[in-house]
């Protein structure tokens, strides 16, 4: 594909554009899709009209959001998802595929000309590079600009009502009298609607917080703006961190709007507000953005971020599997992926959840996801836990397609019997590794256990087949093409930490259940965190999670095990939590444990009498909120929330704890708490805190309004913004908590 000037073609995208959406069932339908004039929205109709009134959706559900496309490319037909009739698309260079960050399906469009579905490509990628390298600035002139496009009227003006409605869809309760007096005061040319710039100075003028100015009145000596020496101290003695003269001139030059004032090298109040919400003053160390920690260690010294059942896209009884699971989990940074591997048709393996009514996907089709996907968001080895359930010949098809597809990626380091220690992350950067079951060496074909299979599958025909069983443990026949791909991920049974000791080696790896790591972790948590310096540990949940819930990923993560999986495609506490873990270290899905959990002279056990050397204490306070949004189906407008704020703290047993605020009534526009906090942390560097703002109400289970989780060590002392995220993990910006944070 030839370069493309990225804004002619988003020029081009702001036509209507006839295209044909292809779905899995094989089923086309004819649409037309447009850029609207906010740049932030692709809007489409159904059939050849343009009308809405023509089609069956409302209006509000016919689009998709530019920030929400996770990646866009032009598809070639063996990436198309696997239902597709492939021999019906005419020409791979005319379809191009949009995959979202949140649960949306994957959107396939084949478009009339190779030229358009170039164009359309490179636009959005465009758009999206754009979102990407934008100042805080830019971004809220762009976020202003949108809300302003979707009310104006047929003149580009707001009037009162108009007005009235947009701000609260911004969570901007306020009468519509006051806008009144405020267009009457804005209105230069004197139309009575307010123009694109009125309305921004208007937004600028009603979001004023009184806990900002008062902070910078406490160090802008002459009330009206703050010079250098003055920006100096506020972050020598709030914010803990030591800046120059010159860094502070970067930040004047990066956040003051004003021209005039940046010429003189002061900041405004509004240029100081805008620092504050800006990522330099986040509660996340953006640092932590980049890859930071030590990659040279082996894989036993880090946490991966693990997926449990990556196919299914619901529940884990009637649920679509689909290759799409593999790719979100992936974009997430998740390293870990598990594919239930069944016989199917005509010689081609599947992925499922056996023995129930979840849809099938082919593997061949999965394995081509893996491959394209598996090192866009992290460079480091993934794992493809292969839960067979195959015959031999159907075991061949599946290392033949690993092979042909996956190619040099494939992990090749041989498991020798004199392995001291399992490789680095860094050693197999760009490489997958198979975790299954080996044969022993020299054998062509044999029976292996299939004990740990049945467990890990929680269907309940399999495990009652081993149970019952009695004369001879249920084994599977073993394809020597598939065992000759595992090399540093064995897969054995768990019977003790000392048989563990005596026979096992490093590159083997215990799948242990839910249950029985509880136990594990409560009576021998030393003797765990001992084995995980060596060996890598996987934690699978119980089979009575059919409605694919999660376990707390923390109290195994105390005992030092690696690899706890969680069902990535459900939105929950659990994993809010797992997300927060990861979203350090670059997110590339590694995090190396705390020194006592790797280092092998020093015996540590968390669940109690953890030495006095680690302790610390995190005092929090939660001064304010700004724009939060109202909990979907209780209307529009943010006066409508009476929020409070849950602060949890996770970590070793004796560090999880919870505070909260108390409530504050029918205001989610600018709440104000002003409440502290305390916690006594005992092992600090595993704790997690996660930070969550409910909807209070009487009759029913307070619903989340957003919710932001990080390590205690990437977490900013002084006064930072708590930037908040949905259930689903999309990003409510503007949406914020105030806050100020000491660790002492």
């Amino acid at each position: 594909m030839s370069e493309m000037d990225g804004q002619s073609c988003v020029s081009s995208m702001m036509v209507w554009t006839p295209m044909t959406k292809i779905r899995e069932n094989r089923k086309k339908y004819k649409r037309k899709y447009r850029l609207r004039k906010d740049m932030e929205t692709v809007e489409y109709t159904a059939g050849i009209k343009t009308c809405r009134a023509c089609t069956k959706r409302p209006p509000e559900e016919q689009n998709f959001e530019i920030t929400n496309i996770a990646e866009v490319f032009l598809s070639k037909l063996t990436l198309l998802r696997s239902r597709v009739d492939r021999e019906s698309i005419t020409g791979a260079t005319k379809t191009f595929s949009i995959y979202y960050k949140d649960q949306t399906p994957a959107l396939d469009l084949e478009c009339s000309k190779e030229d358009v579905a170039k164009a359309w490509v490179a636009g959005i990628q465009h758009l999206m590079r754009a979102r990407r390298t934008e100042t805080i600035i830019d971004k809220r002139k762009r976020w202003i600009s949108e809300y302003f496009h979707k009310g104006k009227n047929a003149d580009d003006r707001l009037e009162s009502k108009e007005a009235k409605k947009v701000l609260a869809q911004m969570n901007i309760q306020i009468k519509e009298s006051q806008i009144d007096m405020v267009i009457q005061k804005l209105d230069k040319d004197q139309t009575g609607a307010l123009n694109l710039d009125e309305f921004t100075q208007f937004y600028n003028d009603v979001t004023a917080r009184e806990e900002i100015e008062e902070l910078f009145d406490k160090y802008a000596v002459d009330g009206e703006n703050m010079k250098v020496h003055e920006l100096m101290q506020f972050h020598a003695k709030e914010q803990k961190v030591a800046i120059d003269a010159k860094g502070c001139g970067k930040l004047i030059e990066k956040f003051e709007p004003d021209s005039e004032l940046k010429k003189k090298n002061i900041l405004s109040l509004e240029g100081f507000t805008l620092y504050l919400q800006s990522a330099e003053s986040d509660v996340f160390n953006h640092t932590h953005d980049e890859v930071y920690q030590d990659m040279t260690q082996p894989l036993s010294h880090y946490f991966i971020a693990s997926s449990h059942n990556t196919y299914l896209l619901e529940d884990q009884i009637r649920g679509p599997s689909s290759k799409e699971g593999y790719v979100r989990a992936l974009l997430k940074g998740c390293r870990f992926l598990e594919l239930d591997c069944w016989d199917g048709d005509d010689g081609e393996p599947v992925i499922y959840h056996g023995y129930t009514l979840t849809s099938k996907v082919l593997f061949r089709d999965v394995i081509e996801a893996i491959g394209r996907y598996a090192f866009k968001a992290s460079p480091y080895p993934v794992f493809l836990s292969l839960e067979n359930h195959c015959s031999v010949v159907q075991q061949r098809a599946l290392a033949a397609h690993m092979v042909n597809i996956l190619g040099d990626s494939l992990c090749n380091i041989p498991a020798t019997s004199d392995m001291q220690k399992l490789p680095s992350p860094q050693q197999l950067r760009g490489k997958i590794i198979v975790k299954n079951k080996k044969l022993k060496r020299n054998v062509a074909e044999d029976d292996v256990s299939d004990e740990d299979e049945a467990a890990e599958t929680e269907d309940v025909e399999v495990q009652e087949r081993v149970k019952t069983c009695k004369e001879k443990k249920k084994t599977i026949k073993l394809a020597k093409e598939l065992s000759d791909l595992v090399n540093i991920c064995e897969a054995v049974h768990f019977y003790s930490f000392q048989h563990s000791r005596e026979k096992d080696m490093p590159y083997n790896i215990s799948s242990i259940k839910e249950g029985k790591a509880d136990s594990l972790v409560k009576d021998q948590a030393a003797d765990f965190i001992d084995h995980t310096k060596r060996q890598l540990v996987k934690i699978y949940p119980s089979g009575a999670k059919v409605d694919s819930s999660n376990m707390d990923p923390y109290l195994y993560w105390a005992a030092g095990c690696q690899i706890v999986a969680l069902n990535y495609q459900t939105p929950c506490d659990q994993m809010d939590l797992n997300l927060g873990l990861f979203r350090q270290n670059g997110r590339c899905g590694y995090v190396l444990k705390p020194e006592a959990l790797r280092d092998a002279q020093t015996r540590l056990d968390t669940s109690n009498n953890i030495p006095e050397k680690y302790k610390k204490t995190l005092k929090i306070k939660v001064i304010s909120g700004f724009q939060l949004p109202t909990p979907k189906g209780e209307g529009s407008g943010g006066s409508a929330v009476d929020p409070y704020v849950k602060v949890q703290v996770y970590g070793v047993p004796a560090d999880c704890a919870e505070d909260g605020t108390d409530v504050v009534k029918n205001n989610g526009f600018h709440p104000v708490w002003n409440c502290d906090m305390s916690f006594p942390l005992t092992f600090p560097d595993l704790a997690l805190v996660r930070f969550e703002v409910k909807e209070h109400d009487t009759m029913s289970d307070s619903e989340t309004i957003g919710q932001f989780s990080l390590p205690v060590s990437s977490m900013q002392q002084g006064y930072r913004h708590v930037h908040l995220l949905s259930k689903d993990q999309e990003d409510l910006s503007p949406a914020a908590l105030f806050i100020h944070v000491s660790l002492q």
